[in-house]
């Protein structure tokens, strides 16, 4: 696995990574292995996906509801029912945001949009960014069967599918290969230790030992050989708990093309969101963090923050109460196809996701949803740049304050 000792130096920091692994290939480059995370809503956005791809590597915005980083737009939309409205104002902010990140990025790395099939105008979202000049998709929350057809007239964007079982990867690939595509690479989350939405059908599931890395990643290979995709065959990438140089190191010797971190990066300060949201993350215990049900179905992982902890105290009540009823979609949006409150689904979340990620993003620390993932954050309290996180990751070098 690891390669000869040639030096791979990042553009304007002279900054070097002694190359103990294999680049990455995405999108006809040569990347390094580390892959940020999408983080909605706002967290990661053009100011960290800029950041990370200028660091030849992949930094990827999260395409739901980027208006909010725009006064303008959140003017033109705050008492706005037309959904049509609220969704042409989203897609200027993806516009805005992957221009602004590949602006930052300087030709360097690659430039992803996470796009979740969860979300109602996933279509669209996807379209707005390949014309933007996204140079990779990036998909999860749910298998993206048809992401080949929405993105046919861009065939040099690379494309991502996010699953956490050989059994969805499998699916996904023989749908695509009758549509004449193939995945570039594939995100292998595991849902026992990634934040946000996770992969599993129920929380029972998540830690599962069918989402082992090391069993997903053999199975995969194995796959692969089954499909004689030889070097056609996508690049595998293990995301969910890695956040230490020494998981970096071990899963790219033992597999892996690439490794996906989220959390860490959300911390650093290109990170998108307010300082308290970065805040909340570096001082909750990544031990007792809370999993649960989001209104969009999947289980999922936040901080317990005191709105959390009162929601989960009375979620019960809610469900057993609740109704179908379109005038519960308080943003008039309708973000999601299918969302746990205005649908009256009593196994789903029963609050509105948009507004808590959103309160999140902007540092409201008694109102707002705090997804993180399970892992120790390398830096601790401190908050570093991408650079540093980056040599941290590949290196093993920590920031002198911070040792």
């Amino acid at each position: 696995m690891p390669c000869s000792s040639l030096e791979a130096t990042v553009p304007n920091k002279g900054f070097h990574f002694m190359t103990w692994f294999k680049s990455l290939t995405l999108a006809g480059r040569e990347l390094l292995p580390i892959v940020q995370g999408g983080m909605g809503v706002g967290v990661s956005a053009h100011r960290l996906a800029g950041a990370v791809a200028s660091q030849n590597a992949v930094g990827t915005i999260a395409s739901v509801d980027l208006r909010h980083h725009h006064p303008d737009l959140i003017e033109q939309t705050e008492d706005c029912r037309d959904r049509e409205q609220i969704d042409s104002a989203n897609r200027v902010a993806l516009d805005r945001e992957v221009r602004a990140a590949l602006d930052t990025a300087q030709g360097r790395g690659v430039v992803a949009v996470n796009v979740m099939k969860a979300v109602r105008d996933h279509p669209a979202l996807v379209r707005q960014a390949c014309e933007s000049g996204a140079q990779a998709i990036v998909m999860g929350a749910g298998l993206p069967l048809d992401l080949p057809d929405m993105t046919a007239d861009y065939p040099k964007v690379a494309l991502v599918p996010i699953l956490s079982e050989a059994r969805g990867v499998a699916a996904v690939l023989k749908k695509w290969m009758k549509k004449g595509r193939m995945a570039d690479a594939v995100v292998i989350e595991h849902p026992g230790y990634a934040g946000g939405h996770l992969g599993a059908a129920r929380l029972d599931d998540i830690h599962d030992e069918r989402f082992d890395f090391k069993r997903v990643l053999a199975e995969c290979r194995q796959l692969f050989q089954d499909l004689q995709l030889g070097r056609d065959a996508p690049r595998l990438i293990v995301a969910g708990g890695v956040g230490s140089h020494e998981q970096v190191r071990h899963w790219l010797g033992h597999g892996a093309d690439g490794v996906q971190v989220g959390t860490a990066f959300a911390v650093t300060e290109e990170g998108d969101a307010h300082e308290n949201f970065k805040r909340v993350l570096m001082e909750a215990d990544p031990d007792k963090l809370a999993e649960f049900t989001s209104v969009a179905g999947l289980p999922a992982r936040a901080v317990p923050t005191p709105w959390l902890t009162r929601y989960l105290r009375q979620e019960k009540t809610l469900q057993d109460s609740t109704r179908c009823d379109a005038r519960r979609c308080s943003q008039r949006m309708d973000c999601l196809t299918q969302c746990g409150l205005r649908d009256g689904i009593a196994r789903f979340g029963q609050f509105c996701i948009d507004l808590k990620l959103a309160a999140a993003m902007r540092g409201e620390v008694s109102r707002g949803l705090f997804f993180r993932g399970a892992s120790k954050l390398p830096f601790g309290d401190a908050m570093r740049s991408v650079r540093e996180l980056m040599d941290y990751l590949l290196n093993g070098r920590m920031p002198a304050a911070a040792q």
